[in-house]
């Protein structure tokens, strides 16, 4: 599993603990040294079946900055995977991708229901 974090970001401390509780410890990656490729997104789009806006983090400083709430509806997907791929402070955080999954944000109820950490531990 990759976990895709923040260091500063409380809610990935959270998902961070909430995996180490289970005995699992994922692939590390800092969000804002290491943003995500525009491959990686679309392919963790399609593979989440989430739409993409929930890939924004639309509470993040750059999100409001850059006027996002009015930009991404004028905006093609190509579009807004582009100009995610720029900068990780504009993506969602936590993501934790898996062989089966990929889950953005970190919401205990529905990580223990993802594949392989549903009974509260990694197999």
């Amino acid at each position: 599993m990759l976990l895709l974090c923040y260091p500063k970001c409380g809610t990935c401390r959270k998902a961070e603990r909430w995996l180490a509780d289970r005995g699992i410890v994922p692939e590390y990656r800092d969000i804002k040294e290491q943003n995500p490729t525009y491959e990686e997104l679309r392919g963790w789009v399609e593979r989440s079946g989430l739409p993409l806006k929930k890939f924004f983090n639309t509470s993040g400083l750059q999100y409001k900055a850059l006027g996002l709430k009015d930009k991404l509806p004028e905006m093609s997907e190509e579009e807004q995977l582009r100009l995610l791929s720029t900068d990780g402070m504009l993506v969602k955080r936590p993501i934790l991708v898996g062989e089966s999954f990929v889950a953005v944000g970190f919401r205990e109820e529905q990580w223990s229901a993802l594949p392989g950490l549903e009974d509260g531990c990694a197999r």
